[in-house]
């Protein structure tokens, strides 16, 4: 029999929010254990040397990062450097001015207490952009405020990362979407590529006295709303006053025995090693992929690709994205590498749903057809360029990060503020249990590389603790 080991807070999954708490804990004084499943910390922050024989490492599945505060990282201790890319986007992006005071006015509150929806509309202070962004489809605003086509694309591509929904969709997925990437600004390049922001933070971490596990697969959580115990499948039981769950909402429902309704993904991610950039009409080659290249991702092709995906079938023409880190960051590049002009080139692929990859050779069907779309917006193929190619479904998302059907938020983002009189002076991390609390991507205000969640979690541990004294 394994014996019990005792710790304040048992934190499950290892990705970069729960280091976050981890380090937050720690430092108030709780004993902490961070158990990972995988033999890596960071989860999906975090870096990789896909292709043998080359010196790179690859951001391999999250590589921007955009909403975490600049303060939170100060006080972590992490002196990773968030490098903003010299060109944000090619073609460049357009954004209503009246946005960027509303991202100003709402940033700050992701790491308060949530705000009830009346107090967060006087917040935004603006009853138009609140109609347009909060309480009625984005496809409105952006046919209102756009004539041009392709602008209407790159504006709406903001609403549809990680989320399957056309621009009219009614439950407003895509709204909450773009809200996100509205209030995080730029999306920046983490220098050394995204896991050294996770190995910073698990160095803090340790130094801050958390105890850290990988290849700890827990499989089952129980409460009794005072205390828990968290078993892992190797039979080892971690018993504590709080767990915290740095999985998906649905993954915490099935380690308690309550399954929940499963997300899903839908995105292609394709990871490329380049001899050298390709080139573009009509631009140099830096000008282009130093920041986001918008690939058939105009307004009707999106809309056709949605359409063609929810009737079960690989889009004809994939709407994508890609940017080459190496150009904002060449330390991902060994010195050889660097020498001989090699760069990486990152692509996302819009309107991927899991459910089309349930045949044996859809991946390779959907990866011929992505980099159709991407070669003819190139002045040569891409594939004259190649040195090594990875793609990445969202099945294969879900065997590697346990994430449920490849969901890169968990689920769909929520809104950053209380939707229930419950809610509100709550952390946005409650679940049904007293001592059980989310710190993930599945959080309210979760999603992205942003620790957000890591420290409402913490906060919220905190709190339950000191009314309880």
């Amino acid at each position: 029999m394994a014996d019990c080991r005792s710790f304040d807070v048992v934190i499950a999954g290892g990705g970069h929010n729960a280091l976050v708490a981890a380090v937050l804990l720690a430092r108030a004084g709780r004993s902490v254990v961070v158990l990972e499943r995988r033999a890596e910390l960071g989860g999906a922050a975090v870096s990789a040397t896909p292709f043998p024989g080359f010196d790179v490492r690859l951001s391999r599945y999250s590589y921007l990062v955009s909403l975490f505060p600049a303060a939170l990282l100060k006080t972590l201790g992490v002196s990773v450097e968030i490098r903003p890319r010299r060109i944000a986007a090619y073609p460049p992006p357009t954004m209503d001015a009246s946005f960027n005071a509303i991202a100003q006015r709402v940033f700050p509150t992701l790491i308060e207490p949530l705000r009830s929806r009346e107090e967060f509309r006087d917040l935004v202070g603006d009853d138009a952009v609140w109609s347009a962004l909060f309480e009625t489809p984005l496809s409105e605003l952006i046919e209102r405020s756009f004539a041009d086509d392709l602008t209407r694309g790159t504006v709406l591509t903001d609403a549809l990362i990680g989320t399957f929904a056309p621009a009219d969709d009614p439950l407003l997925r895509q709204n909450r979407c773009f809200l996100y990437h509205v209030v995080g600004g730029p999306w920046n390049v983490p220098v050394g590529g995204m896991g050294a922001l996770s190995s910073a933070l698990a160095d803090a971490a340790r130094h801050a006295g958390a105890q850290l596990e990988t290849r700890a697969d827990v499989i089952s959580i129980a409460t009794d709303e005072k205390t828990a115990e968290v078993t892992c499948a190797d039979g080892q039981i971690y018993a504590a006053d709080h767990v915290l769950a740095n999985v998906a909402p649905a993954v915490l429902g099935e380690l308690l025995g309550e399954p929940a309704e499963r997300p899903e993904g839908a995105q292609l991610k394709i990871n490329m090693l380049l001899k050298r950039l390709p080139r573009v009409p009509g631009a140099s080659s830096e000008e282009a992929f130093t920041g986001t290249f918008h690939v058939n991702e105009g307004y009707e092709q999106l809309a056709a690709a949605y359409r063609e995906a929810s009737a079960g079938r690989i889009p004809s023409t994939p709407p994508c994205e890609v940017y080459c880190h190496s150009l904002t960051d060449s330390s991902v590049l060994g010195d050889d590498l660097r020498r001989h002009g090699v760069q990486t080139l990152t692509l996302f692929g819009l309107h991927m749903p899991a459910r089309l990859f349930e045949h044996a050779t859809a991946k390779e069907r959907a990866v011929a057809a992505t980099l159709r779309s991407l070669n003819s917006a190139l002045a040569e193929p891409i594939e004259d360029c190649l040195l090594g190619l990875e793609a990445l479904t969202p099945p294969e998302l879900e065997a590697e990060l346990g994430m449920p059907g490849g969901h890169i938020f968990h689920r769909d983002l929520a809104w950053p503020f209380a939707e229930t009189d419950d809610e509100v002076g709550t952390w946005g991390v409650e679940t049904e249990h007293a001592n059980v609390w989310l710190c993930g991507a599945g959080a309210r205000r979760g999603g992205g590389v942003s620790g957000i969640p890591g420290h409402n979690a913490a906060r919220a541990v905190l709190d339950a603790d000191a009314a309880h004294c």
